[in-house]
């Protein structure tokens, strides 16, 4: 195996890797805006191109007060959403005001072989200083051999002005290609944007 050196005196002075080198990039394959809408559904562009996939999500803001921001996956193209997966989640919150906080495992937001759609973002407010943005990791969608990992990583401010951390991960119990996601509010329409990455 042939070991590739960088003879610069510099990193700086690189300007490129050496063509065996991956440099694990993320590519924008589409984004879309929300505008009271009801639904976000990604229904094309989740395929075996790409061995994870990246949804990140800017300040999803719901018309509802205190309401959930959740995923669902689909099998069938978007004709379904009812994925079964099995979920953790786990909490960090801290509030304006400096006096509460707290560190949690919550039990009532975990899914287990349930097909109902995953909380990501809870308790959203609608005030214009209330919404929440994060990040969305699905792992090898295509694989017709393993269930389907996903990671969220997400944050807060809800409608009692509270930050909440939450750190959600679990798997479609599902040997099919997961080849769509849909988000959407527990209830009502909401805004925001949200795009999705290949990445290599």
């Amino acid at each position: 195996m042939a070991i590739n050196l960088a003879n610069n005196s510099s990193l700086a002075n690189i300007t490129a890797l050496p063509s065996s080198i991956s440099g694990g990039g993320m590519t924008l394959i589409s984004e879309q805006t929300a505008s009271s809408s009801a639904t976000i559904d990604f229904t094309s562009g989740i395929d075996s191109t790409y061995d994870s996939y990246v949804f990140k999500f800017y300040n999803m803001h719901p018309a509802t007060d205190n309401v959930d921001f959740t995923f669902n996956g689909s099998i069938d193209g978007g004709s379904n959403y009812n994925v079964v997966k099995t979920t953790t989640f786990f909490r960090a919150t801290h509030n304006e005001a400096g006096n509460d906080s707290g560190l949690e495992y919550r039990a009532s937001q975990d899914l287990a072989q349930s097909t109902a759609a995953q909380i990501i973002l809870q308790q959203i407010g609608n005030d214009n200083d209330q919404s929440g943005s994060g990040t969305l990791t699905l792992y090898n969608p295509s694989s017709t051999t393993f269930v389907k990992h996903f990671i969220v990583r997400v944050n807060t401010t809800t409608h009692n002005d509270q930050c909440i951390s939450d750190h959600i991960a679990g798997y479609f119990n599902n040997t099919n290609d997961i080849n769509a996601v849909q988000f959407k509010m527990s209830s009502g329409n909401f805004d925001g944007v949200i795009k999705l990455y290949g990445v290599s």
